[in-house]
Parts: structure tokens; C-alpha cells; sequence
């Protein structure tokens, strides 16, 4: 058996940035860490996106970078410029390269191509079986997701479904100097979908036709959106270059009672995803970091739980599009006309004020809104 200081199951978003934030404070100095993931992380599986102030840990990496966007909802375009923020694309093979080729050259860090099949905790280590080869550890982040989510259980969960693609256009087409965040005019009748545009250049651009519903819909639904929009927009000489799919859980169910001492879940397994955007990319660099604090300074990882109020605005909000899911887009109009980015972003990175928090709620004023509020109350504030 094989003995290591941290052990970290499966290299996605999370578990790389853990691996990363470790190296890079110093965590690894005099400590082993074994990471086991069951693929090779060698395809460009998918994209990632998000917002962050001036220059970022992976800006020799992205792919392009926006300083204005734009919302469109109840027919009106309602453009903003960033100010400080940027709005970051980066693609995942390139976030895999980049980390693979620092941990593979660090000594302290070794990589296994496995897949875990069992595992147990005891009150001195975790011992962790994998289809070739038995490892323990003191302490292991693991981020596969608890079965317990999947059961029948209090929670509301919808679901961020898409399908995106690259195409290639034969003339000038995009303004490459502004993404489009949400375009509601084509939409699947009573859910909250819209289209999704990352223009890399004037000829190129990633079109993501989105849901945030309860249910997943068939391949064709998804393509007979994308060709709505794109002859919508009037492009009709157009090449997809390549194409991506996703599905990503957005749920208030209660990750925080599936810790214990020696097993820490981490990225969606710990509702690192933004329960009520879908984003995670940047959530992991953060919680990456307040992790390895916790460790460099001999605090207990217990103490990092959700702030609770934005535990409970999750919830509401995914009790509206529960309740409602054609309510999406007068939502997110109203977000985005009545408050500045800023603000709206700091909300979002779960960094708000409750000055801020208040004015973005009383910016949603609205019947579902009350209503979600009310059921919330009844159920005693509960946030699972």
C-alpha cells in the first residue's frame, strides 16, 4: 500500500485548481500528493467562462476576453461595459495542459491514470482502492458526487442544459468586442432558454443554446434552436467546427452535510457551482485557496461552509424557476436593467453587502418572487 499526506480523486476544474493552490502556496513543500483520475484529461471537452478584476492566474491561457456585453430580454438589448472586470473564455484542454505540465515536473506530486472503486474512513486515515492499486492518505478530497443527491429528497434541483457550437462564417460577422450573456428572442416556449454567444473573432464565435428547466430535452431540440438563432441573426453560410454538450446541476440541496474529517468533497460534489447561474470555474480557484489556508495554518476545513444567506436567495430563486420556469427571462431583465454589473457581479461571487443584496432582491420584485418567498417561510427558512 502506498502512503500519501493528500489524496485527490478526479482532475476537473476542482481538483486541479486544489492541486495547483497547493503547489503554489507551498503546501507540497515537504508533502506528498497523489492525484487519481480514470481519464487521460487530453480531449477539449469544454469551455469555461468567467468574470474576474484586471489580470487572472490563467491569462496566458484564455482564449479571448471581453470588456462590454449584453442581455437581451423583453425585445430590448440592454448592453454594459465591465469597468473593472473582464469576461474570460478559456478552453479546457488548455487549462488541462497548462496544469498537467506543473504537477508532472513536481516531484511531491504524482498522477495515476485509475478509477476508484472503494474506499474507507477510519479515525486515522482513508483507504482508498482503486482498480489496480490500494492508497492510504490522512486526508482526501474527493470530487465525485454523493449518491445522497441523486435520491428523492426536500431539495429543488433544475438543471443548466446545452449544446454549444463553434462555427466559422465566410465573411465578417461578430462584434468580437462584446459577448452576448443571454439573447431571450429565440427561446423554447414556458422554460427559461436562451442563446449564449462568445464571439472570438469577427468570423468565428461559440453559439450555446441554453436551459436552466427541470428537464433535459433531445439532441434535435438543441440544433433546431441553434439554427433558429443563427438564421435569426441572419447568418446562413456558416461551418460548425465543432460542437459541445452539458449538463450541469443547479440545486439547493445541502452539500455541507456530506463532509467528515477525513474526506472533503470538493467542486460540484461540495455545490461549488453557483446554484442559481451554473458557474464554477472561478468558485474553485477560491475555495482551492481557502482550503489551502485552512491547511497552511492548521484550521479545520468544517469551518468553510456557504455564507447562509446566499444559501437562502439560491433557493428562492430556483424555487421561481422551479415553480415557474417561464419566468427566467423576466428575472434576469430585471436584474440586468435595474443594477449596475458591478454590483450585479459581486452578488453573483457571493461578495455582496446586504445593502447590495437588498437592492438586487427589491430588483426582482415581482408576483413568483413573493410567492417563492412565502413558501420559503413556511418551510422555516429551511435551505435543503
Amino acid at each position: 500500500m502506498f502512503t500519501f499526506d493528500y489524496i485527490i480523486v478526479g482532475a476537473g476544474a476542482a481538483g486541479l485548481h486544489l492541486s495547483m493552490a497547493m503547489k503554489r502556496n507551498g503546501l507540497l513543500n515537504k508533502k506528498k500528493l497523489l492525484i487519481i483520475e480514470p481519464s487521460t484529461k487530453n480531449s477539449d471537452d469544454k469551455t469555461w467562462c468567467f468574470w474576474e478584476k484586471k489580470s487572472g492566474l490563467w491569462d496566458d491561457f484564455i482564449t479571448k476576453s471581453w470588456s462590454k456585453g449584453e442581455l437581451r430580454a423583453n425585445k430590448e438589448s440592454i448592453e454594459f461595459d465591465l469597468d473593472k472586470y473582464k469576461y474570460k473564455m478559456l478552453r479546457s484542454i488548455d487549462f488541462y495542459k497548462a496544469c498537467k505540465n506543473q504537477i508532472l515536473e513536481d516531484e511531491n506530486i504524482e498522477w495515476v491514470q485509475e478509477k476508484v472503486i472503494d474506499y474507507r474512513e477510519t479515525n486515522k486515515e482513508v483507504i482508498v482502492k482503486t482498480n489496480t492499486n490500494s492508497y492510504n492518505t490522512e486526508l482526501m478530497f474527493d470530487s465525485r458526487i454523493s449518491p445522497e443527491f441523486y435520491k428523492p429528497n426536500n431539495s429543488i434541483h433544475i438543471h443548466q442544459h446545452f449544446k454549444g457550437w463553434y462555427i466559422k462564417t465566410e465573411e465578417n460577422t461578430f462584434d468580437n468586442e462584446l459577448f452576448t450573456m443571454m439573447d431571450f428572442d429565440i427561446k423554447d416556449q414556458n422554460t427559461t432558454s436562451f442563446t449564449y454567444v462568445l464571439p472570438i473573432n469577427r468570423k468565428e464565435a461559440l453559439v450555446e443554446f441554453t436551459y436552466f428547466s427541470p428537464d433535459i430535452v433531445s439532441d434535435e431540440t438543441y440544433n433546431r434552436h441553434l439554427k433558429k438563432y443563427l438564421e435569426h441573426i441572419k447568418i446562413n453560410n456558416y461551418q460548425v467546427v465543432s460542437e459541445e454538450k452539458g449538463v450541469i446541476p443547479m440545486s439547493s440541496f445541502d452539500f455541507d452535510n456530506f463532509q467528515s474529517k477525513r474526506i472533503y468533497k470538493i467542486g460540484t460534489a461540495a455545490g461549488w457551482v453557483k446554484a442559481s447561474t451554473g458557474y464554477a470555474f472561478k468558485n474553485c480557484e477560491r475555495k482551492s485557496e481557502e482550503i489551502v489556508n485552512c491547511l497552511l495554518n492548521n484550521k479545520n476545513l468544517s469551518d468553510l461552509k456557504k455564507p447562509l444567506k446566499y444559501k437562502h436567495y439560491d433557493k428562492m430563486f430556483l424555487d421561481v424557476l422551479k415553480s415557474r420556469n417561464d419566468f427566467g427571462e423576466e428575472l434576469f431583465y430585471r436584474m440586468y436593467k435595474k443594477n449596475p454589473i458591478e454590483r450585479i457581479f459581486r452578488f453573483l461571487d457571493e461578495e455582496s453587502s446586504f445593502s447590495e443584496d437588498f437592492k438586487i432582491i427589491l430588483s426582482l420584485n415581482s408576483k413568483p418572487f413573493h410567492q417563492a418567498f412565502i413558501r420559503h417561510l413556511k418551510r422555516g427558512f429551511k435551505t435543503n
